[in-house]
């Protein structure tokens, strides 16, 4: 993907941030779209669907990591990626901004040459993805979007649309806990209405078709694959 067909929502209350980030990455060709904070931060992904989120952690309004798990919510952000701007000794920054959803951070004082190599690192990451996005591997199962099948160990599995969608969602990303409000935007949305069992059923006749080795519950919380 080209530069210049890129996005970048660049979101921190400091003005000066923003315009020394900003320049530095519209010289390599990237869009710019910035937010002073949490709020105008989401009311900009939604309308933008940027590619990539530079985000501060504290900021008025609304913090970072507050908007990151909203962020997180809106179906059209799942591959975008968000890189927070912290401290090097920030440490329990960090692991807020991982638990909130996350990919990465970028430390300050902001260097640009470190800026545009990592922002050309994360992108990377979200190309990669984009190019195998349809054909997933879990252990020894085939996922293919594309055709909806799935092969475990030459073996066809045959699953209604919502058991693939689902099984295919926690496969996208192995070890990460989605939770039972993730997985019924994702999958269900949020202008459907449906019963509190409906993952429950689902996961369970996942387990009955393709085993109990893969799919694990985390109570309270939600569900990942495992392999």
């Amino acid at each position: 993907m080209e530069n210049k067909n890129i996005k970048i929502l660049l979101v921190d209350d400091e003005k000066d941030i923003l315009e020394i980030i900003g320049y530095n990455l519209s010289k390599e060709g990237y869009q710019i779209i910035t937010a002073s904070n949490g709020k105008e931060a989401i009311e900009q992904a939604q309308k933008n669907n940027p590619h990539l989120i530079i985000m501060d952690i504290m900021m008025p309004e609304m913090d970072g990591i507050e908007a990151c798990e909203n962020i997180r919510k809106l179906p059209e952000m799942g591959n975008t990626i968000i890189a927070f701007l912290t401290a090097r000794n920030e440490d329990y920054s960090q692991v807020a901004g991982f638990n909130a959803g996350a990919d990465d951070y970028i430390a300050k004082p902001i260097k640009p040459k470190l800026l545009i190599s990592k922002v050309n690192a994360l992108l990377r990451r979200l190309n990669y993805s984009n190019k195998n996005i349809n054909i997933l591997h879990v252990g020894n199962i085939e996922i293919n979007r594309e055709i909806y099948k799935i092969i475990k160990e030459g073996v066809e599995i045959i699953l209604p649309k919502k058991e693939f969608e689902l099984f295919y969602l926690l496969a996208t990303k192995p070890g990460k806990v989605f939770t039972r409000e993730e997985i019924l935007d994702k999958i269900w949305g949020k202008e459907i209405v449906i019963g509190k069992r409906t993952i429950d059923v689902h996961i369970r006749k996942l387990r009955e078709k393709i085993g109990d080795d893969y799919l694990k519950t985390i109570k309270g919380v939600g569900y990942k694959v495992e392999f």
